[in-house]
C-alpha cells in the first residue's frame, strides 16, 4: 500500500502539480502573448490590467514566467532524465562486466567528476552554441557519474541478494536476472536521488540563462528574466523579484518531495 503524503508535504506536492500543468498548458493559465510588447505600459506596477506588473519592454511578468515555466523545468528536467538513463546504463554494464571493464568506466568517471560543472558546460556550449538543448546536454554530463555511481554500487549489493541468488538457481540467465530483478530495485534509491538532484539542476539551467547561455532572447525563462531585470532593478523591482520568488518555490518544492522519497528508499517514515 502507498504511504499517504504528510500533510505538511502537501503544499510542495500541489505546487508541484501547478508547475507542470504551467509548463505543458501554459494557456490555461494566461491567454497573454509573453512576447507581446506595449511600450505604453513600460514597468506597469502590479494591478488589474497586469497582476504582476510589466517589463521594460512593457510584457506582461505573469504570462511571461506562465511560459518560462517551460524552458525553465525543461532544461533541469531533460538534464536530469538523461543523466539517470545514461548513468543507469553506464552503472549497470561497469557492475555486472568488472573486471577491466568496471575499472575503465569507473575511471573516465572519476574523470568526469573532476572536471568543474561550470567549464564542461561552457565547452559544451562552445560546440553546439548557446540555447536550451546546449544548456541541457552539459548538465547531463555533469550530472551523469554520480547515477551511475550509485547505480553501480546498488547493482553490485544486490547481486549478492538471495531473491537474486533463488533467481539464478531456477536457472535464469544472466541477463534475465539483471533486466527482472536487480535494475528494477537499484532505480529505487536512484529515483529517489534524481528528484534531489532535480532542484539543484534547476538552479543550474537558471544560471546558465542568465550568463546567456541558455535560451535566447525574447524566450521567457525565469534566468533570462532576471538577468535582464538586473539593469533595471533601480527603477523596477516586480520584474526581478516575481521570476526569483517563482524559481525559488519550484526548487523548493522539488526538494521537499525529493527529500520525502529519499527518506522513503532509505526506509525511514518520519
Amino acid at each position: 500500500m502507498i504511504r499517504a503524503i504528510r500533510p505538511g508535504l502537501w503544499p510542495a506536492v500541489v505546487l508541484l502539480v501547478v508547475l507542470a500543468a504551467m509548463a505543458a498548458v501554459p494557456g490555461l493559465f494566461t491567454g497573454a502573448d509573453p512576447d507581446a510588447a506595449d511600450l505604453n505600459a513600460t514597468f506597469a506596477p502590479p494591478g488589474p490590467d497586469h497582476w504582476l506588473g510589466t517589463d521594460e519592454n512593457g510584457r506582461d511578468l505573469w504570462a511571461r514566467i506562465v511560459h518560462g515555466a517551460r524552458p525553465s523545468l525543461l532544461i533541469g528536467g531533460g538534464a536530469v532524465a538523461v543523466a539517470l538513463l545514461g548513468g543507469a546504463v553506464v552503472g549497470v554494464t561497469a557492475a555486472q562486466l568488472g573486471g577491466l571493464a568496471d575499472q575503465a568506466l569507473s575511471r573516465s568517471l572519476e574523470v568526469l567528476l573532476s572536471v568543474p560543472w561550470l567549464l564542461l558546460v561552457f565547452l559544451v556550449v562552445a560546440v553546439m552554441g548557446p540555447g536550451t538543448f546546449p544548456a541541457m546536454v552539459g548538465l547531463a554530463l555533469v550530472s551523469l557519474p554520480g547515477f551511475a555511481r550509485v547505480v553501480r554500487a546498488e547493482v553490485l549489493r544486490l547481486r549478492a541478494a538471495p531473491f537474486v541468488e533463488a533467481a539464478r538457481g531456477f536457472g535464469w540467465s544472466r541477463l534475465q536476472v539483471t533486466v527482472r530483478h536487480v535494475v528494477p530495485n537499484a532505480l529505487g534509491p536512484v529515483l529517489a536521488l534524481a528528484t534531489v538532484t532535480l532542484g539543484a539542476t534547476i538552479v543550474a539551467g537558471s544560471s546558465l540563462s542568465f550568463v546567456g547561455l541558455g535560451p535566447q532572447p525574447p524566450t521567457a525563462e525565469w534566468g533570462a528574466m532576471l538577468a535582464a531585470s538586473r539593469r533595471t532593478l533601480s527603477v523596477a523591482w516586480w520584474p526581478a523579484a516575481f521570476p526569483g520568488v517563482a524559481l525559488t518555490l519550484a526548487v523548493l518544492a522539488i526538494t521537499a518531495v525529493g527529500q520525502e522519497l529519499q527518506r522513503r528508499a532509505d526506509g525511514r517514515h518520519l
